[in-house]
């Protein structure tokens, strides 16, 4: 309000002036009109006079009188042409257009002809009355003027010729000049037909004619004795308010013209003291209106910086929890799947009936899936330590659509277009698996009604950086699906973290950042292409790697066999765990000390036993946790191998950071024999450096 108050007070005040300007503006129009049509009337009917008083001169003389007294005749001419500035000259000119007299030449010349000039044309054919010609250069002398004409008669009636008189433009533009200022810009004297006998201001070298479809040609048709209009004019380009008066008796108009840019002048100059004065108050007046409407801002935000905080504080919080809750019962879990996967292949060691294998069987595979239920857990909770191996999307792929199945809707169909010839990517799986989850939960919540979810991969090589800074070999996957679409406010902000469009409860906005993320870490890239109503493309540039899926996995590992050798101390504070994996390490020709906690198997590793490797879980009780121990043996003997399992811990990345190897639990007997042997097979490479 502290603005528009003063607005509409300058709007009004400035509607007003103009109103008033323009109200100014025709008075002096109409003011500087009375004025030329005054001197155009007294200028026409002293020639009117003076026509008259050259008649009554050559009155009663026949052509050859007239010639024989030229001197006289011509002084007496002189005289009154001398008398009055406008007049030019005086001419008598006989019927055939042949000049008798004239008031500046003498004597004349007997052969000139001016039959072909309008003037004389025109009351050849008639009586004429006072007749106004164009504007014209004398054949002598090439002085311009405009003449004019009254005809002869001869004591019959008949055409006997025309008394002509030539009047200078120069004396109405003068008259003009001396009038203008302060009263209008622009003056002229025109005839009906547009063509101007004089006009101020004028160079000289202008047109001086106005064509048919003039402003001013088509207002004297509709009014022809006086009338306003507005337009460009088409002598010198300039736009003018401009009124006309024809001038009694004659068929010529005066004509006064003020430029629409000086009435925009004074309105500016009448409004600048306004606003010198009003522009500082009004902004005086919103400043000090701001300043409080921000103090009160000031106060609300506040509170709701402190809403929001204590929002964001209590999500962290929960998200916090969540993680710890997942880890907890992650580590939990594994070790309890641990029991059970251990006593199944101590089972299968023994014979047992076709209906035992069977129960062993679906023990062994709920057991899996529970695993595999746990590493989901640790990925969603981002616990997961990173583990990169090389994969080939279209051999992958088949594993990724159960996975995916199982998150989407039966309403949701995965269709999948794959490229035959993929090269290989080098990336962490578990991240991998929930950068593709992460898409596919967004893409089940824009499709409420069902849809399709369409997978496709496919070779490409960036030549430049126009994709966030990439050149290279890229394996590119994107997920298309037939859902609501982005709007195009919201798609430049899709990967920032916290960032989500939907309800409150229903997403944290860290879904398609750890996708980006994901990409990021390896060295690729994630785009998002979407239109509302039109589904969302999420593509991922996932970089080429030259390694062989084989080379970059494991070598294949057999269950544990009989013919193990070796001493190996076992650290483990979970006794069930420790028992089972005792046994089968015994059971198998190993050796095995048990040490309950860190601390204990320090104490051993102290009194000069042998070992051959050390098998110790990372989470333990006391003050020295599994890497802790490593690290202690790495400073005592770094020759003794250590093993390291864990089914969830904070460490777990450092240790395998560190070079330890690291066995996840649950474990089966395969991946224990595969990791106690190639643990023992570099001791002695250890020993020889």
């Amino acid at each position: 309000m502290s603005i528009l108050g003063p607005a509409l007070f300058f709007a009004y005040t400035a509607w007003d002036d103009r109103r008033r300007i323009v109200a100014q503006t025709e008075e002096r129009i109409e003011r500087a009109l009375d004025v030329i049509q005054e001197h155009t009337l007294k200028a026409l009917q002293t020639v009117e006079r003076t026509i008259a008083e050259t008649e009554e001169v050559m009155r009663g003389l026949t052509p050859e009188e007239i010639r024989a007294e030229e001197a006289r005749l011509s002084a007496r001419l002189r005289r009154t042409q001398a008398a009055l500035p406008q007049i030019e000259a005086i001419w008598a000119f006989d019927r055939n257009g042949h000049p008798l007299v004239s008031s500046t030449v003498l004597p004349v010349p007997r052969d000139l002809d001016n039959s072909d000039r309008d003037y004389f044309a025109a009351q050849a054919e008639r009586d004429a009355g006072t007749y106004i010609g164009k504007p014209t250069v004398s054949k002598i002398g090439g002085i311009r003027f405009f003449v004019v004409s009254q005809r002869r008669s001869s004591p019959d009636g008949s055409f006997d010729g025309v008394v002509a008189i030539s009047l200078r433009p120069e004396h109405f533009r003068e008259f003009y000049g001396r009038i203008a200022r302060g009263i209008a810009d622009s003056f002229g004297l025109i005839r009906a037909d547009g063509e101007f006998l004089a006009r101020y201001p004028s160079l000289g070298s202008e047109p001086m004619r106005l064509d048919p479809q003039s402003a001013f040609v088509r207002s004297i048709q509709q009014s022809a004795r006086a009338g306003r209009f507005t337009t460009v004019s088409q002598i010198d380009g300039v736009e003018r308010r401009i009124g006309y008066r024809k001038v009694p008796g004659y068929p010529v108009y005066v004509q006064v013209g003020i430029e629409k840019a000086m009435m925009g002048r004074e309105l500016w100059q009448a409004m600048a003291g306004l606003l010198a004065f009003g522009v500082p108050a009004t902004l005086f007046l919103f400043g000090l209106s701001l300043y409080a409407l921000n103090r009160t801002r000031s106060f609300h935000a506040e509170v709701g910086r402190r809403e929001a905080a204590e929002a964001a504080l209590k999500q962290a919080q929960r998200l916090e929890a969540i993680g710890h809750l997942t880890g907890g019962v992650a580590h939990d879990f594994n070790n309890l799947l641990m029991v059970v996967k251990g006593n199944v292949d101590r089972l299968r060691r023994y014979p047992a009936e076709e209906r035992q294998k069977r129960s062993i069987d679906a023990i062994e595979t709920a057991a899996t899936r529970g695993a595999t239920l746990v590493r989901q857990l640790l990925s969603f909770s981002r616990q997961q330590t990173h583990e990169p191996a090389v994969i080939n999307l279209r051999d992958y792929m088949s594993e990724l659509q159960d996975m995916l199945r199982s998150s989407l809707r039966g309403d949701i169909a995965v269709e999948t277009r794959l490229q035959e010839d993929l090269w290989n990517t080098k990336l962490d799986v578990n991240e991998f698996e929930l950068a593709i989850l992460n898409i596919a939960v967004n893409a089940r919540d824009a499709m409420p009604d069902g849809g399709r979810l369409i997978i496709e991969a496919w070779n490409a090589n960036l030549a430049d950086r126009t994709l966030a800074g990439l050149t290279g070999d890229f394996v590119v996957l994107s997920l298309t699906d037939t859902g609501s679409g982005i709007p195009e406010d919201v798609l430049p902000h899709i990967f920032e973290p916290f960032y989500t469009t939907k309800e409150v409860g229903r997403g944290t906005g860290l879904g398609l950042s750890q996708v980006y993320g994901f990409t990021r870490q390896i060295g690729g890239a994630a785009t998002a292409r979407a239109e509302p109503g039109q589904g969302t493309t999420i593509t991922l540039y996932l970089p080429r790697s030259t390694e062989g899926v084989e080379a970059a996995a494991s070598d294949a590992a057999a269950p544990l066999q009989a013919g193990g050798e070796g001493h190996i101390l076992l650290v483990e504070d979970n006794p069930d765990i420790a028992e089972v994996t005792r046994t089968n390490l015994e059971e198998v020709g190993y050796s095995v000390t048990h040490a309950a906690h860190a601390g204990a198997a320090l104490e051993l590793l102290g009194r000069s036993e042998i070992f051959d490797l050390v098998l110790s879980d990372i989470v333990m009780p006391g003050d020295l946790n599994g890497l802790d121990l490593a690290r202690a043996i790495r400073a005592r003997d770094p020759s003794l191998p250590v093993l390291l399992t864990t089914g969830y811990s904070s460490v777990a990345q450092t240790a395998m950071d560190e070079g330890f190897f690291i066995l996840r639990k649950p474990y089966d007997s395969a991946d224990l024999s595969d990791c106690i042997g190639r643990s023992i097979r570099i001791r002695p490479l250890k020993e020889s450096a």
